[in-house]
Parts: structure tokens; sequence; C-alpha cells
């Protein structure tokens, strides 16, 4: 039976996210902080879990690259401790910490929550598949989908992951939209996430790259990392008719994605910020 491997950082409260960030750099593939019921200046342990083992230097180095950047003292960190955890013991980890988390105009959450609010509610089942809507990029993307996408707008959802930014733009009057993904166990969630809010029969999926026979699209989302977004670059602004969404991109990449887009025309890319991430937005049928 598969087995996760669990980071447990107890930590400041003030340092939590930054502790955080440094678990999704190290290679998390969620994280869970326990602030439920937590006074403000209370501890928190902030807990990161891996496919497969990490060592304590790995995360040590994340961790103090963070606090460099946050101008955090090295003993805001209590305790680092290491864990195993049985498969069938992930949702009931998510289940005590995630809660509903707000992004443009929807609020994304967990099946067992019904949520007070006016915005659009997305139902996300937890898994570790990435995308959940409590990440910064996530966030960025969703975002940027509530300011620009109209209803009819056709998508591409390059990376879907747990099909969070698919659902949104159904949810938004899509009818036309395609995700796809290369990892095949992130499509199967994906799909079962579109049936729960009653949106699969307007999303198509399918665990495959985009190429050269991928049709163009009105919008195209990529919450991809820079080293995936970097070679496939070229493709994403050609399949884009109206606007090309990334994010995945760190906020000390900037130059980086800024040197990339011009190199292709593109010198004065939409760029926001969210904690150590950024999204750039394209419009390609506006060259510079």
């Amino acid at each position: 039976m598969k087995s996760w491997f669990a980071v447990d950082v107890r930590v400041q409260a003030a340092a939590a996210e930054a502790v955080e960030s440094a678990l999704d750099l190290t290679g998390a593939a969620g994280t869970a902080i326990d602030g439920l019921r937590k006074k403000l200046d209370e501890p928190l342990t902030v807990t990161g879990f891996f496919e497969e083992a990490v060592s304590l230097e790995d995360v040590e180095d994340a961790i103090a690259g963070e606090f460099a950047i946050h101008s955090i003292e090295r003993d805001a960190v209590h305790s680092i401790d290491f864990r195993e955890v049985a498969n069938e013991d992930w949702l009931a980890e998510w289940k005590k910490h995630w809660q509903p988390t707000e992004a443009g105009k929807f609020v994304i959450t967990p099946p067992w929550i019904e949520p007070d609010t006016d915005k659009i509610v997305i139902k996300i089942e937890p898994n570790m598949a990435f995308g959940t809507g409590t990440h910064e990029t996530t966030r960025l993307c969703l975002e940027a989908i509530s300011e620009h996408y109209r209803p009819g707008m056709s998508v591409l959802d390059v990376g879907t992951g747990t099909g969070i930014l698919a659902i949104a733009c159904a949810k938004l009057g899509g009818t036309k939209i395609f995700a796809c993904d290369t990892d095949i166990d992130s499509v199967a969630i994906a799909r079962e996430n579109a049936f729960l809010n009653g949106v699969a029969d307007v999303i198509e999926f399918r665990d495959a790259p985009i190429d050269d026979h991928t049709p163009q699209f009105d919008m195209v989302c990529a919450n991809l990392t820079l080293d995936v977004i970097e070679p496939l670059l070229p493709l994403l602004i050609e399949k884009s008719r109206e606007l090309l969404v990334m994010s995945g991109i760190l906020v000390e990449q900037e130059g980086e994605i800024r040197r990339l887009l011009k190199t292709l025309g593109y010198e004065a890319p939409h760029i926001d910020h969210s904690g150590e991430w950024l999204s750039a937005k394209v419009y390609p049928s506006v060259v510079s």
C-alpha cells in the first residue's frame, strides 16, 4: 500500500507561510497548517506531504532561503519532525486543516463544508494533486479568470491538476473547455471534481500533453513551473487567441519569464504577485 512522507515543522505563527513556501519548493505534493482554533501568537505546525522521503538538510536549506527573503530569524522554527503517512490517512489530514478559500469570484471548499457566501462555490475533494485553491499560484489563476473570462470563451487548461481552473470557467458559463495533464491520476481526479461540481458535460479531459495538433482556444491557462513552461512557451502562445495566463513562477524568476517572452516579441506582460509567486498574462494578438 502506498505511503506518503510527512515533514512537520513547528514554527512561530508569523513564519508559517514562509515555511509552507519552503516545503513547496522542496517538492511537497501538498501542505497543511494547523491554524484552526489557535491564538494569533500560538506556534503552528506546517506539514508538507511528499511522495518520496526528503532530507533534513534539504528542508533546512529551503527554510533558510525563505527566511532570508522575509528577514525571519532561524529560531522561529521550534522543531522539524519526519513521519510516514498511510495513504488512507491523507484525507483525514486534510479534513482537519482545510477550510474554504476565496479567490476572485470563487470560494473553494471541501465537499463536507457548505460556505455561507454569495460567491461561486467550487467543491474540490482533497487529494495529492496540485491545485486545491489554497496555493498562491492557483489563486492567481482564479483571479485572472474572474477578471477576464467571458461566458462562451473556449478554454485550454494545461496541467489541470485537480481541474479547478477548468471547473471555474465552466461555472462562469463556459461550454468549450479542454483540460489536459500528463499525470493520469490527476486527470481521473479532475474528472471526479467536474462531476462533483455538475460541469463534467462541458469539460473534455485528456491525459496527454499539448502539441502542434492542439487547436487554438480563446483563453489558455498554464499553472506550471517555469522549467515546464519554458519549452512549451511558443506553443502556449500559438494556442491562445486572446489571453494566456501562466503561473507557478517564483517572484525571483520574473526576469527570466520576461526575457523568454521578449524573445517571442512580448515585452510587457502583465505581472501579478502573491507571496513568493507570480502570474504572467499575455495577449497574443497584441505583440509589443
